[in-house]
């Protein structure tokens, strides 16, 4: 059985500078280190769960 899982596209458009360090980890988590960073990730419960922390940091798009 095939699980074909979506895919997203996620851009850090703001910086964590002052924000908790729990979503400074979060960014680094999910593999954004500098601004106007992108990453395509696999849309899991997991990495929805880190998405929802900072998404007032991200553009989240499809893939």
């Amino acid at each position: 059985m095939v699980n074909i899982m979506a895919k997203v596209k996620i851009t850090q458009i703001k910086s964590g500078i002052g924000y908790p360090k729990n979503q400074k980890a979060t960014l680094v988590a999910l593999g954004l280190r500098k601004m106007h960073a992108s990453r395509e990730v696999e849309l899991n419960p997991q990495i929805q769960g880190m998405i929802r922390t900072v998404e007032h940091l991200l553009k989240i798009e499809n893939a």
